[in-house]
């Protein structure tokens, strides 16, 4: 076959005629670099980019593109391996599946090499296709620190970011992270799923059965559209105030402390780190209710409601009088709703990676942060508009219940009063202060700081 590339090149060597090794070979030829294969039925390896060389010779980087299980043909290369950098992209099929990770082992497999754990957490698709905001990054780790520059330099002229993850002991987290199903996710799936199970029932026991025992009426088939209709937003509505509660105990904690210097607690970070997947989750609830209230009008149960409505009202000839308080509170309430959930999808795509990395760090806090609080206000104001003067109404509380909105609005009112308080500005001055490095000092250090100087 002919070399494309330029003689001089030093070339660069995958062992593995795969698909990840196919998509490695043709993305570092578009580069600009010269790859030759190394496979151990080079007459059978199938089809390969064109512009390779298929061949078992050294180089001076090596990826190799095989399965643990494969590695043992590489001893019978020590030689020509030694000195030269290995990089292992290989994975396994759940975690630990070994004693040790596949790179230590290539290590002690191969240790005249440096070896150098990369590239495992891309897939074909992303090698061949280039980088995208989803898989931009190359994680790395190795013993060499040369070796992990030469590796780091070919990543970056193919595209990616490189984060190093130190010394090849971090191996085995980075061959765990493609085993991963969402990890970020758990925590506000875990949390949605136990909202709408504990609200499902709490409103199915308060409406349908409530109705069924005391009233004998058999309203069951509202489960389907009228009860998951209160469960989406009242999910919905929490969720996004749990985005933004972390927030507000943060502050707390950094004026109590009198310093930003001082870790908040591992159950906070952890819950600070998921509020993006919180409030997608809560968009998602939200879509699902705007949806749900869509189909009211077409719904069988509301067109013969109305229809019977009418045959009544012209059978004893009355007409129901114009109530304009009521006209103010539905238009209202469902003005108010349409302006949250316009906001709610502005989160939303803001918080996309291809419109978040256009967006400078202040116009990215402004809207997450700033329009965020103000979406919270809308949809808290949304549904105390729907209960209205509900709550003064003793049949509101069935079986000595409160409705399922009014627990919604726990969380969100807490949220936004705390919040309120926070933007006093004799607290806001000194939450300022604290956040550009200020540090309350006690008395006590005071004296033992003069007393050392």
């Amino acid at each position: 076959m002919k070399k494309t590339s330029a003689p001089e090149q030093t070339p660069l060597c995958i062992f593995g005629t795969g698909d990840l090794g196919f998509s490695l070979g043709r993305r570092l030829l578009q580069s600009g670099y010269r790859v030759v294969y190394g496979s151990r039925r080079p007459h059978s390896c199938g089809p390969l980019p064109p512009g390779t060389q298929v061949c078992a010779q050294s180089a001076n980087l090596v990826f190799i593109c095989i399965h643990r299980e494969n590695y043992g043909f590489l001893e019978t290369l020590l030689p020509e391996l030694r000195g030269k950098v290995l990089v292992d992209v290989s994975n396994n099929l759940k975690k630990n599946q070994y004693p040790e990770a596949n790179a230590e082992y290539l290590q002690r497999l191969v240790p005249g090499a440096h070896v150098v754990k990369g590239f495992n957490t891309l897939s074909a698709w992303a090698l061949q296709n280039g980088p995208s905001d989803a898989n931009r990054q190359v994680y790395l780790c190795g013993n060499s620190a040369e070796a992990k520059q030469t590796v780091a330099e070919t990543a970056t002229k193919l595209g990616f970011t490189v984060l190093d993850r130190g010394s090849l002991s971090a191996a085995r987290e980075l061959e765990d992270f493609p085993l991963q199903l969402f990890p970020e996710w758990r925590m506000p799936l875990r949390l949605a799923v136990g909202l709408t199970a504990f609200f499902f029932f709490y409103l199915l026991i308060r409406d349908v059965i409530y109705a069924y025992v005391e009233q004998q009426k058999d309203i069951s088939f509202r489960i389907m559209v009228s009860l998951a209709n209160k469960v989406f937003p009242i999910v919905s509505l929490i969720m996004l105030s749990l985005c933004y509660l972390p927030g507000v105990i943060a502050a707390l904690l950094q004026l109590y402390r009198g310093t930003k210097y001082k870790r908040f607690p591992d159950w906070l970070d952890r819950w600070m780190l998921c509020r993006k997947q919180l409030g997608l989750v809560a968009l998602a609830f939200a879509s699902l209710h705007v949806l749900y209230t869509l189909l009211i009008p077409i719904r069988y149960y509301v067109r013969y409601k109305v229809a019977a409505s009418t045959i009544s009202q012209i059978k004893e000839n009355r007409t129901s009088e114009f109530d304009t308080a009521i006209a103010w509170r539905t238009d209202s309430y469902y003005s108010v709703g349409i302006l949250g959930f316009g906001l709610y999808l502005l989160l939303g795509i803001t918080s996309l990676p291809s419109v978040s990395n256009a967006l400078s760090w202040r116009e990215f806090s402004f809207i997450q942060s700033k329009l965020g609080y103000v979406t919270l206000l809308f949809c808290t104001l949304h549904t105390y508009l729907y209960g209205w003067n509900k709550f003064l109404r003793p049949s509101t509380y069935k079986w000595y219940t409160p409705p399922g909105y009014m627990l919604s609005l726990i969380v969100p009112t807490v949220v936004l009063v705390v919040k309120l308080l926070l933007l006093l500005p004799c607290v806001d001055r000194t939450l300022t202060r604290i956040r550009q490095g200020w540090e309350r000092t006690d008395p006590e250090d005071g004296c033992e700081k003069s007393l050392l100087a």
